[in-house]
């Protein structure tokens, strides 16, 4: 989207901590590496990102598959594209992948 991005993921296990990494270690690591390829990419320098993320615990299959088609279906109800596979910052697994940046 041209003003948010939506993720559903699953951490990883830190092995070197024997815990999972926390969501504000991914989230940090998500922003500080995008920031600097938008930034590389625009010719600047500055923040990209907010500090604050809003995120949900998914428990079920039901509720992540509802989650998949609200993410899935953002750009089409912003009037963006009329079929999801046309946005392309769009990806899913078996999406083709855009050349981002």
């Amino acid at each position: 989207m041209p003003d948010h991005v939506h993720l559903i993921l699953t951490p990883l296990i830190n092995y070197a901590a024997n815990e999972m990494f926390s969501l504000a270690e991914i989230m940090d690591a998500i922003k500080g590496a995008s920031a600097h390829k938008i930034n590389h990419s625009l010719g600047r320098v500055g923040k990209v990102w907010q500090t604050e993320s809003f995120d949900r615990v998914l428990r079920s299959s039901e509720k992540l598959d509802e989650k998949v088609a609200y993410i899935l279906n953002n750009p089409v109800r912003r009037g963006l594209v009329s079929v999801p596979e046309d946005y392309p910052w769009l990806w899913s697994a078996g999406v083709p992948t855009p050349s981002l940046l």
